[in-house]
């Protein structure tokens, strides 16, 4: 838990140059992650202990009330392998990995047409420099 508040959401989009759907994937991850961390905060600040004696006191037939408290005192919270969710996550972040390389890919590629294009315009002749031809026959062509 304590190494979920210590992550830098927009360190790591800005670091890793996330982009488009990668990008978009990890802010709604962050977002579940948010939504998760508040509704568990919630959930732990309210009171978990149910006072019986209470409910005796008011109702007329406690052996309900008594039902109930066997129910309670035997009930015990299912435990769910996380396994599964986890075999997700780290599919997700090898998909992420995946697309951030091949975006890093075609972002190279892309600067390197535009440096060669850059290249080309900085060692080209100046515009003065020149030269118009013109035909004096317009039926002749070249």
């Amino acid at each position: 838990r304590s190494a979920a508040t210590k992550i830098d959401w927009t360190r790591i989009t800005s670091s890793l140059g996330l982009k488009g759907s990668t990008a978009t994937s990890l802010q709604a991850f962050k977002k579940r992650n948010d939504d998760a961390r508040r509704k568990l905060a919630l959930l732990q600040s309210q009171p978990t202990s149910v006072d019986f004696s209470k409910y005796r006191s008011t109702l007329n037939n406690t052996a309900v009330v008594d039902e109930i408290q066997g129910h309670f005192s035997r009930f015990r919270p299912a435990t769910y392998d996380v396994g599964r969710q986890l075999k997700a996550i780290e599919a997700f972040e090898g998909q992420a990995v995946k697309s951030a390389e091949e975006t890093k890919g075609r972002v190279d590629e892309e600067v390197r047409a535009l440096e060669k294009t850059l290249g080309n315009i900085e060692t080209a002749r100046p515009f003065d420099e020149l030269t118009v031809v013109c035909c004096s026959n317009p039926g002749q062509g070249f």
